[in-house]
């Protein structure tokens, strides 16, 4: 304790005493303001801790380089910097005061073009804020009234020491970082969460190492390069089976994305009872179409990846989630295409718009609305789970919105109930959990069960509304629920060893598309979500030829029944290629090494589409591509700011770990 006490007083004493009186004023208003003005959701005491210590690494890194100066250059750089760095904390500060979001290096860029910016920004403001630069002025009274010693240069030991020990403090709080929240830099899916972790300066130079790797592949493009993507998508585009093109032309559009929601409780039962009976009868009460072989293709994006995959019939990235690296780029979306057929669009989610930054992301899509949870009744505790609200509440306060909008539309509805940890909703059903002894396999027949009677009622609503006899509704599971951490549990539920190829098998989620005045029935077709884009648009009559995509119409003839997986297995009619091992799917077992080829010219086809796809996102080659009848998005048209929010919270940090 001496020992620390002793160090402290020669740190505030020696030749950097005003550098670390400066480093602690700022890192103490910064840690002032993160409490003051931002809802991060903390939710422990260890998350507390890393707000608390995260200005310091940045406060230490951007002051040290006025070390670099020599006498009063040095104290003039000190002033500047503190100017820089207080002015970008106080720009967050009146940025999120509107938008309850923090700025990132595109929206800096866009300032210039967003003309209402500057006057919505001053009407943020307040007197009290000059208090955010109290520390400036603090610093500025020292060396006006002389208090601070010039000394003309310091010891170069001891600079290097201040910038190795902020490197080191950054490491460390990043380390404790990823203990909270793994993967952080790699599946950073809410800036929320980059903030909390490791703050608005550190935010910043990550968002500009991000853009800058974007930008750098993108300078590098040029419109020659979409010629080889438009020849492969040329080539493996199927006519469009003419016993389905066109039935649901001038229909509306429902998509519903049914969180976690995995194949095998299709048709499961616990103690005697459906978990899911709504959606088990669907094609036989309702006519719908199920696809018993769908299979997720999401990456490291999860429920944002799958959105992506269905809008856009592209692959997500093999890391990192294309709504979080890659937002501004140009798209050629579902909503986009539908534009100019006369159809509006919008989203309908529980949670805030800065989740997996859908409010940029859905901009670049082209979606008219976005009813986020502002415009949900987010105050009962017992309708709200982790990530936002429950699905029965949150379907029945949609209908109203949904019958205001101008028709023909293009929606989503993003469920929120079954996701881990499958939890809170005892209460909400009477439906057993499993008993396999693993909690999150249990409990997910239970929140499973809780979703599917939502659907059921939103089917009713639907009905009641006069919407569902004119609404093509395509309801899918957006990834995995139960990870292969739980394969033991699994197995008891399967009544089967879960092995590799077993485990690949489960990736299986539900698709069922009802079409009103269509059969239905069950298709066996190997597909997955990029599939599904090209079903859609030719039941609507929509003819995508010109379009980039990957994707085939699930009901063409002659069809390629391969699906590609981001982690490089890739399934088929036949065969399955799962961590380099070709398996037959009938029995299996792993094949003859002398039919091995089969499973490498599925796996070069696939190798190819992913290729293809990534240089499409990567190089925003859509930029270049000029379909035939397309108007182009222009996201700057596009604003997702609810005039009258129902519940007057920040957004919040929907803590839970994800999977």
């Amino acid at each position: 304790m001496n020992f620390l006490k002793t160090n402290v007083k020669k740190m505030f004493s020696g030749e950097l005493s005003f550098f670390f009186l400066i480093v602690t004023l700022f890192w103490l208003k910064t840690y002032t303001v993160y409490i003051i003005e931002f809802d991060l959701g903390i939710q422990s005491v260890f998350q507390h801790f890393l707000l608390f210590i995260n200005p310091i690494s940045s406060a230490l890194l951007a002051f040290g380089f006025a070390l670099l100066f020599k006498g009063r250059m040095r104290n003039i750089a000190f002033v500047v910097i503190n100017l820089l760095m207080s002015f970008l904390l106080y720009a967050n500060v009146v940025y999120y005061r509107f938008f309850n979001d923090f700025i990132t290096i595109p929206v800096i860029f866009q300032a210039k073009t967003n003309g209402g910016m500057g006057s919505s920004a001053l009407e943020l403001m307040n007197p009290l804020d000059i208090f955010y630069f109290a520390d400036t002025i603090v610093i500025i009274g020292f060396i006006v009234l002389k208090k601070v010693k010039i000394q003309e240069k310091l010891r170069f030991r001891s600079v290097m020491a201040v910038m190795a020990s902020a490197v080191l403090i950054f490491l460390i709080n990043l380390g404790l970082a990823n203990i909270d929240r793994p993967e952080l830099l790699t599946r950073s899916f809410d800036r929320n969460y980059l903030v909390k972790y490791l703050g608005t300066y550190n935010f910043t130079v990550y968002d500009a190492i991000q853009n800058s790797k974007t930008t750098a592949k993108r300078a590098m493009a040029d419109s020659s390069e979409i010629a080889e993507i438009q020849n492969y998508v040329k080539a493996n585009n199927l006519d469009a089976n003419p016993e389905y093109f066109g039935k649901a032309k001038g229909m509306n559009v429902i998509y519903v994305s049914m969180e976690s929601l995995q194949s095998f409780v299709i048709g499961k039962e616990i103690d005697g009872k459906e978990v899911t009976p709504f959606l088990n009868s669907l094609v036989e009460k309702e006519g719908a179409y199920y696809f018993d072989n769908f299979f997720h293709q999401t990456g490291q994006g999860k429920t944002s990846d799958a959105e992506f995959i269905m809008e856009n019939s592209l692959y997500p990235l093999p890391q990192g989630a294309v709504s979080m690296t890659h937002a501004g780029n140009t798209y050629q979306s579902a909503p986009a295409i539908l534009k100019s057929r006369g159809y509006t669009s919008a989203a309908f989610h529980g949670n805030y718009k800065t989740f997996w930054n859908r409010s940029v992301m859905y901009k670049s899509y082209g979606y008219d609305k976005f009813y986020d949870a502002t415009y949900y009744n987010m105050d009962n505790q017992e309708d709200l789970v982790a990530y936002g609200l429950k699905d029965k509440p949150f379907f029945k306060e949609s209908i109203p919105m949904l019958e205001d909008l101008p028709q023909p539309f293009y929606t989503k509805f993003l469920t929120l109930s079954n996701h881990f940890p499958f939890d809170k909703h005892e209460n909400d059903t009477d439906f057993p959990q499993g008993d396999t002894g693993d909690g999150v396999v249990d409990r997910y027949f239970q929140t499973a069960h809780y979703m599917d009677q939502a659907l059921e009622d939103f089917f009713n609503d639907l009905k009641e509304s006069g919407l569902y006899d004119n609404t093509v509704i395509v309801m899918y599971g957006d990834h995995y629920g139960i990870s292969e951490n739980h394969n033991k549990a699994m197995s008891k539920v399967m009544g089967k060893e879960i092995t590799e190829f077993e485990n690949a098998q489960l990736q299986r989620v539900p698709l069922f598309i009802h079409v009103p005045g269509m059969e239905g029935g069950v298709n066996h077709t190997y597909s997955g979500q990029v599939d599904v884009r090209p079903t859609l648009m030719n039941l609507l009559g929509v003819k995508t030829n010109d379009y980039i995509h990957f994707g085939q119409d699930l009901f063409a003839k002659d069809r390629k029944e391969i699906v590609p997986f981001r982690n490089g297995d890739v399934m088929s009619e036949e065969y399955s290629s799962i961590q380099g091992v070709c398996y037959d799917n009938e029995t299996g077992e792993p094949i003859a090494e002398s039919e091995a080829n089969k499973c490498k010219e599925v796996s070069k086809d696939a190798q190819k589409q992913l290729e293809l796809s990534d240089k499409v996102v990567y190089e925003d080659l859509l930029r270049f591509h000029d379909p035939k009848g397309y108007t182009p998005i222009d996201p700057n048209d596009y604003q997702y700011n609810n005039p009258n929010p129902k519940n007057s919270e920040n957004e919040k940090d929907q803590e839970a770990n994800v999977q």
